[in-house]
């Protein structure tokens, strides 16, 4: 399966991987998927909002254990963030049928759409639909950088958008979901290949839109000028003097130029802000003095400072009772994570789990990511055993 899908969107040129939301990669992830799923003789089941399912028995049974992850990619991301929750979902089916596991509850494998929010801007698209944290009104309005809508995006790619929306009986049906996820960071690296997480630190998204004016760059004199390329890079070194203080993070990971001349200077900057806090306070406090840093040395530039927030996830601690008994059942650590998943956004919603397998490295969205072969089949065994636990008793 590994082997099927490491060519799939993968960049000649960076090694990353381009597994964009409803592009011709992301189309052959979800093929595979299918073909995964129909091999195995489970039931295949597309839902309203692009999430592919796989059950292995009703469907429509109650207390379903599920499990999955998503298949696609930031820019030039890893091979790992996503797939391999994907991957080790359907190997542990095959480890508990080997077994001879007797199922008395449906289990479900399931690929969440637009995980990354790589393409249009907001994150776990798929499940935020399915959980209602995202409108269908909201989601009509969200464009890609070509300006085409989502809702277009997804008729292109053959899909039905008209249907997009929360999904209450499904998740009504639903008694766990358990997501196994290479570790974004190195808690594990001296200790256990398989953890077991604790929370996810509130995160979000946020656009700062720096308004200057356009002029000659051989000709403008520099009292003249009304530069945002200026007040975006004052912004950028303030947002990481302020998360340090703060114990925090704070990233400026996409930028957008007009008109992106050479010799021009420009007229807006958009700059893209991912913070991250341990708890929503400092992150809130820790926006609030970069938009202040950014008017600050606007009002000097002659720069217009506008401030949007695209996305923002609070605080989520995982289902207390569930996640201790992975913990024991496992005898692996409990550790905190920065990053968002599909488990975080759904566990408002239904009780939720995650499984983090050992990464070395401690790099994530990169080429570099990376776990050893023996981690994932431990990680494989980790979530058959859980599975076996939940689904079987």
């Amino acid at each position: 399966m590994w082997a099927e899908l490491l060519p799939v969107g993968r960049s000649a040129s960076s090694g990353g991987y381009r597994r964009f939301a409803w592009n011709s990669a992301d189309a052959e992830c979800r093929a595979w998927f299918e073909q995964q799923a129909r091999g195995r003789g489970l039931t295949y089941e597309l839902d309203r909002n692009g999430n592919q399912w796989a059950w292995l028995g009703d469907p429509k049974g109650e207390g379903a254990i599920v499990t999955g992850s998503h298949l696609d990619s930031v820019p030039d991301g890893g091979a790992f963030d996503g797939p391999l929750g994907v991957v080790s979902s359907f190997a542990a089916l095959d480890e508990l049928r080997g077994r001879g596991a007797e199922f008395s509850k449906p289990l479900a494998i399931v690929n969440f759409g637009d995980e990354e929010g790589a393409r249009f801007g907001v994150a776990c698209i798929g499940s935020r639909l399915t959980s209602g944290v995202l409108g269908r009104e909201q989601a009509y309005e969200l464009r890609d950088a070509d300006g085409l809508r989502l809702p277009d995006a997804m008729e292109k790619a053959g899909y039905d958008p008209t249907a997009l929306g929360a999904d209450e009986e499904r998740l009504a049906r639903i008694g766990a979901f358990v997501e196994l996820h290479v570790e974004q960071g190195r808690y594990l690296t001296e200790g256990q290949p398989v953890g077991v997480a604790s929370a996810i630190w509130p995160h979000g998204r946020w656009r700062f839109d720096f308004h200057g004016e356009a002029n000659h760059a051989g000709t403008t004199r520099i009292e003249d000028r009304r530069d945002p390329m200026l007040t975006f890079a004052n912004t950028v070194l303030a947002a990481r003097k302020k998360a340090k203080l703060a114990g925090a993070l704070a990233t400026f990971g996409k930028v957008a130029v007009e008109p992106n001349g050479t010799n021009a200077i420009a007229s807006l900057v958009r700059g893209w802000l991912d913070s991250r806090a341990a708890d929503e306070a400092t992150l809130t406090s820790l926006v609030t003095e970069i938009e202040q840093a950014a008017a600050e040395r606007g009002e000097r530039d002659g720069v217009r400072v506008e401030l949007t927030r695209e996305s923002y996830t609070p605080v989520v601690d995982f289902d207390g009772p569930l996640r201790d008994r992975l913990a024991k059942l496992l005898d692996a650590p409990v550790l905190p994570t920065g990053a968002g998943h599909d488990a975080g956004i759904l566990a408002s919603v239904i009780p939720t789990a995650m499984l983090f397998v050992r990464n070395p490295t401690g790099v994530s969205h990169s080429p570099a990511e990376h776990a050893e072969e023996a981690d994932c089949l431990a990680g494989v065994a980790a979530l058959a055993d859980v599975l076996e636990d939940l689904a079987c008793h």
